[in-house]
């Protein structure tokens, strides 16, 4: 998960160096070449690029949610400053896990909802004192991460069931038909090698993060593992005043130590709680006895 979020961390920077390009033509590129790259990645593997027939309504619905909040991201990323879109999107893990307690059935414990509050409370500080955001593009943010919780809570249903290349495969599938109907109709040049560069990079940290986002995801609890997305906040702010030179004021400073602090205080309580003997049941001492 951690190397996920920095290759998507990069993958934001490729998006915001890309401002006259339009966000869906930005996805064509980077989901052509995923595709490419993951279905090679099967047949090398020799795995049944298709998945199984149970399987294919969880991964439908993956590419389909996964699809929209890709969208409305890549929007939120080229109109606001870098550390801001970030911030909002890191309500999914709150969405994944609210969303998991009825699609998959995964409990949430009365602390872990306390730290998901912290963190929330962190994005509205950083929303409320940041006039460079709009409620438009607040409100497409905020679909963007809902939209993710469902995509996440997809690929929990399918669990080991599938090759985690397929499950990214799905995900392009669905993205370049509806991707490549927009390019044909606001199609925009790319200018130059410095363009076609960069998003060859998109293409190439999109695929590296979606695969470790996707193991992840197969192989851990969604309140635990969701939380430490919100660790990309530091990379957003390194990353933007790096390339974009974008500063903020101490009460965003603030809010986003929040949302690190409540990211810290669920990974810490996960682990404490994963450590804890389990209690034999009265069946099992009494077969010790």
């Amino acid at each position: 998960m951690l190397l996920s979020t920095l290759f998507f961390a990069l993958l934001n920077v490729c998006v915001k160096l890309l401002p006259h390009l339009p966000p869906l033509e930005i996805i064509f590129f980077r989901s052509v070449l995923s595709l490419a790259l993951s279905y090679g990645a099967l047949r090398q593997a020799r795995v049944q690029p298709w998945g199984q027939p149970g399987s294919r309504f969880y991964l439908l619905s993956r590419g389909t949610t996964g699809a929209l909040a890709l969208v409305l991201y890549f929007y939120t990323l080229q109109t606001m400053p870098l550390a801001s879109a970030v911030t909002i999107q890191y309500l999914a893990p709150i969405f994944t896990a609210v969303l998991g307690i009825f699609i998959v059935k995964e409990k949430v414990q009365p602390w872990q909802w306390a730290f998901f509050l912290l963190s929330f409370g962190g994005v509205v500080l950083v929303k409320g004192v940041d006039t460079r955001i709009e409620p438009l593009y607040l409100a497409m943010g905020v679909a963007s991460a809902v939209f993710s919780g469902l995509s996440y809570n997809s690929i929990r249903k399918l669990g080991g069931r599938e090759h985690p290349m397929v499950i990214v495969l799905f995900s392009q599938l669905v993205v370049v038909p509806f991707s490549a109907v927009y390019c044909l109709m606001h199609w925009t040049t790319p200018v130059g090698w410095q363009d076609w560069g960069v998003l060859l990079l998109t293409g190439i940290f999109t695929q590296l993060s979606q695969v470790y986002k996707t193991k992840a995801y197969q192989a851990g609890p969604l309140a635990s593992i969701s939380s430490l997305d919100y660790l990309g906040i530091l990379y957003a702010l390194g990353l933007g005043f790096t390339f974009f030179g974008e500063t903020f004021g101490l009460p965003s400073y603030a809010g986003m130590a929040l949302v690190l602090l409540g990211v810290a205080l669920n990974a810490a309580y996960t682990f404490r709680q994963a450590r804890r003997p389990v209690p034999a049941s009265p069946v099992v001492e009494e077969v010790a006895a």
